[in-house]
């Protein structure tokens, strides 16, 4: 995951893509349940409040838009109540709808839903599912021509509504190749087939059982459905999504990978197909393996089932969830390279640094009082650890004891410490200026004059602290010991 972390933290680009597809309104009724109706055998919903939210492809689009793309939507909405708040939504979210086609008599699709208590209990659609005309297919590919060279990738969203017609689906995935971008589709239904030449599609299992005539009821059968849908298609990738397994990716030359799911509990998979189309176009654009961003992807699903409705997931959630994971990996232990980034980020979240620094050879119950002590100041904890060549110079020939990598996996696995970067100068002077700590910790054998970079923390209005030590306990009083038991 840091790699995935280091990709996200660096992003600067903000890549343009269009979504293509059937858009909706969702309008959201909260409200509690505490009796049954004398009328019928059903619950009373005491409405408290509605929303409305974005749906569909252009959830698809607010997916985007959150994870700082400039994202261009084009589908139809009726000239109706329902499209104009539609359109406002959109506009409020960053994304620009002049390709979007009103249709005089169709009405703007509109999903309703009852919660209660955070569970969903009801789901009432009003929608028209006919294709749409001729006229407008014509327009939405006129709209798609003048759109083409200046995107980076174009993502159609078909939810069965009529705009993902055969004519609409083709043509522009001939356009897409002819211009080298990227086609990622969210198929549904049984026929396929208009979404021949994709770069890769994104079904679910229950759309692969849909799509492909074969009885699947293992994992041998899953993959002859995949390759007879290879086969059909002419595509590069296929991006499985499997609930509660996670996804597999399949590629056209055969090869596979299991990701295992990430949600910690699931309270809504609503949008969750969504989140994944999104998060995975970003990684392709900015420039992720395919591997990689089918893994961005996954992360960000178990975030978006972890929600009620059809949300958005934003760059920060992901990285908080991928700084998460890497402190619960044991891959505490980074680079200077990651330090840096690492630390303007947590600065950008307003996050309170505390560093410290030390040989920590022999870890004992001095050193894990200490670094709990210093933890509590803050909010991260960074640990700058002398290198194996640091200490020889500090502390003799003989030392250190046990060596600099073992000793950062000790200090990684406590609970207390975040990070763990190793130095190999005399002094921690230039990690410090790296890291630029709000508060840098010493034990209680220096004094604040002593404490080297106390000048340059306390020049941009950092703190030096310190932490008395716990009596008559050090490395050095240990080998003593050591050595005269056995002497």
């Amino acid at each position: 995951m840091n790699k995935l972390f280091d990709h996200v933290t660096k992003l600067k680009s903000s890549p343009r893509i269009l979504v293509v597809g059937d858009m909706i309104l969702d309008d959201y009724i909260w409200g509690t349940v505490s009796r049954i109706s004398p009328e019928a055998p059903v619950q009373v919903v005491e409405q408290q409040r509605n929303n409305f939210a974005l749906g569909g492809a252009a959830n698809v689009a607010n997916n985007l838009s959150t994870l700082n793309c400039k994202v261009e939507m084009l589908g139809v909405i009726g000239d109706d109540d329902n499209g104009k708040k539609l359109l406002k939504l959109l506009r409020k979210a960053g994304i620009s709808t002049k390709p979007v086609i009103v249709v005089p008599g169709r009405p703007t699709t509109i999903k309703t839903r009852v919660i209660a208590h955070n569970q969903q209990i009801l789901r009432i659609d009003k929608e028209d599912k006919t294709s749409i005309d001729k006229e407008h297919e014509a327009l939405i590919l006129k709209k798609f021509d003048g759109i083409i060279k200046d995107i980076d990738g174009i993502i159609i969203s078909d939810y069965l509504k009529g705009v993902v017609t055969k004519k609409v689906a083709t043509k522009i995935i001939k356009q897409a190749k002819k211009h080298n971008k990227i086609v990622i589709a969210d198929p549904k239904g049984k026929d396929l087939s208009k979404l021949k030449g994709s770069t890769i599609i994104t079904p679910n299992l229950k759309e692969i059982k849909e799509a492909a005539p074969i009885k699947i009821s293992s994992e041998q059968e899953i993959e002859r459905a995949i390759q007879y849908i290879f086969g059909l298609l002419d595509l590069d990738y296929i991006l499985l999504t499997r609930s509660e397994k996670g996804m597999t990716l399949y590629k056209k030359d055969g090869g596979s990978l299991n990701i295992p799911t990430t949600a910690r509990e699931v309270y809504d998979v609503t949008g969750a197909g969504d989140t994944v189309i999104s998060v995975l176009m970003m990684g392709l654009v900015t420039g992720l393996e395919i591997e990689d961003s089918c893994k961005l992807a996954n992360r960000a699903a178990g975030i978006a089932v972890g929600k009620i409705g059809a949300s958005s997931i934003t760059l920060d959630e992901i990285i908080d969830e991928l700084k998460e994971n890497i402190n619960h990996s044991g891959k505490k232990v980074v680079s200077w390279e990651s330090i840096t980034r690492i630390a303007s980020f947590l600065k950008n979240h307003k996050k309170k640094i505390v560093f410290t620094n030390g040989c920590f050879d022999l870890l004992h119950y001095g050193h894990i009082k200490y670094l709990q002590d210093a933890k509590a100041l803050g909010d991260v904890l960074i640990v700058g650890l002398n290198s194996d060549s640091s200490v020889q110079r500090l502390k003799g020939k003989k030392r250190p004891l046990i060596n600099e990598k073992e000793r950062a996996k000790l200090l990684a696995a406590m609970d207390c410490i975040d990070y763990v970067v190793i130095f190999s100068e005399d002094t921690p002077l230039e990690i410090i200026k790296t890291v630029g700590p709000d508060i840098l910790v010493k034990g209680g054998d220096y004094t604040p004059d002593e404490v080297v970079g106390k000048e340059q923390v306390e020049k941009y209005g950092g703190k030096v602290k310190i932490i008395p030590l716990v009596k008559n306990l050090s490395t050095s009083t240990i080998v003593d010991k050591i050595v005269k038991l056995n002497s």
